[in-house]
């Protein structure tokens, strides 16, 4: 059919009018307001935000004076260190050799408020020390559960390396498991390696997950290195700093082993009906001690104390106390596939021991 002439030629009169008026349109639309800071961040900016709002209030500054009697009367020698609130009446849980015999303590919050502390008591063992001031009504952290740390996952270092206060750096957990020598020379088990940056200053500052939760204590870095940092696992943190603020020290029973947490074949569990599905590997068996006379052998693995289940290096520990120290205890292990049932004597742990 064909369309009349004078009817084109008001249809494209109509199209060109609609065309323009949306052009019009497009020319008067509003353009949108510059976004804020808080939309440009990526969600692991926002993580890592979120995580030093929580708990960057709870870190604090330790400033360590040593007296110095090879000098002239009244000199001093000190450093500084990193700490953090974890009980709101003044106890903070920072490392061991940033605060060893150390003559005064001065510890700044981080509203600037600065205080005198004193040792409540320090654990060598473990690197792992807690001071106090007197204040109350702090704002302080909470541990979590490092059993519960996967490698790979965020990790904010925060601390005051060479006294900058409030420093922040982060990365990622590297590796879990590592073992490394305290001053004492005694190995610590269950160490958390992290590439979260740091440096002297930052020892006894809190590594932390993305919900803002302690999961190590910052202790070590590797000088010729760069990215490998080392932490005490906060399980092993919350067991310590609890004695230590009820006694000032760890009186530990010790059977010689130095190991690390292992999964157990799921074949083996069900075949022995283990009711863990980790235990304790032992990588290491120091002559002439307990274990070694109770016939333990490098390989195998422990899973229970006493009939009571061990999953981890952390529940070895806690078994390991003062109550067991000269008691012979029954230590369950896995030996290849055999399980076997061993009688280990404790003894006292030395609080500086000589031997490594």
């Amino acid at each position: 059919m064909t369309v009349p002439t004078a009817f084109q030629g008001r249809r494209t009169a109509e199209l060109v009018r609609t065309l323009g008026d949306a052009d019009a349109v497009v020319a008067e639309a509003p353009v949108p307001p510059p976004a804020d800071d808080d939309e440009l961040l990526d969600s692991y900016s926002r993580t890592v935000a979120r995580v030093v709002e929580k708990v960057g209030p709870t870190v604090v500054n330790i400033r360590v004076h040593h007296a110095n009697p090879e000098r002239q009367r009244g000199s001093e020698s000190g450093g500084t260190g990193s700490g953090f609130v974890i009980a709101p009446d003044g106890f903070i849980l920072t490392n061991s050799h940033v605060v060893h015999a150390a003559d005064r303590l001065q510890v700044t919050l981080a509203d600037g408020r600065v205080f005198a502390a004193r040792l409540a008591g320090e654990d060598p063992e473990t690197d792992l020390a807690v001071i106090r001031i007197n204040a109350s009504h702090l704002v302080h952290a909470r541990l979590g559960d490092s059993k519960s740390i996967r490698v790979g996952q965020i990790a904010v270092a925060i601390g005051s390396p060479f006294g900058f206060h409030q420093t922040v750096t982060a990365g990622v957990v590297s590796a879990l498991g590592r073992s490394m020598r305290s001053q004492s020379g005694r190995l610590i088990d269950n160490v958390i390696q992290t590439d979260a940056a740091l440096n002297p200053g930052n020892s006894g500052g809190p590594l932390v997950n993305s919900r803002g939760e302690i999961i190590g204590v910052n202790t070590a870095i590797i000088l010729p290195a760069q990215g490998i940092c080392f932490a005490i696992a906060s399980n092993t943190a919350e067991f310590v700093a609890a004695w230590l603020i009820k006694e000032g020290r760890i009186r530990r029973s010790w059977i010689g082993v130095a190991g690390q947490n292992v999964a157990i074949h799921r074949r083996v569990v069900r075949f022995h009906r283990l009711e863990v599905d980790y235990g304790v590997l032992v990588a290491g068996i120091e002559p002439g001690s307990p274990a070694t006379r109770a016939g333990l052998r490098g390989g195998d693995v422990i899973v229970a104390f006493e009939g009571e289940p061990v999953s981890g290096i952390d529940e070895l520990h806690r078994h390991l106390v003062a109550k067991a120290i000269g008691i012979p205890s029954q230590l369950t292990v896995i030996r290849h596939t055999e399980k076997l049932d061993l009688v280990v004597t404790p003894e006292e742990l030395a609080q500086n021991p000589e031997r490594n």
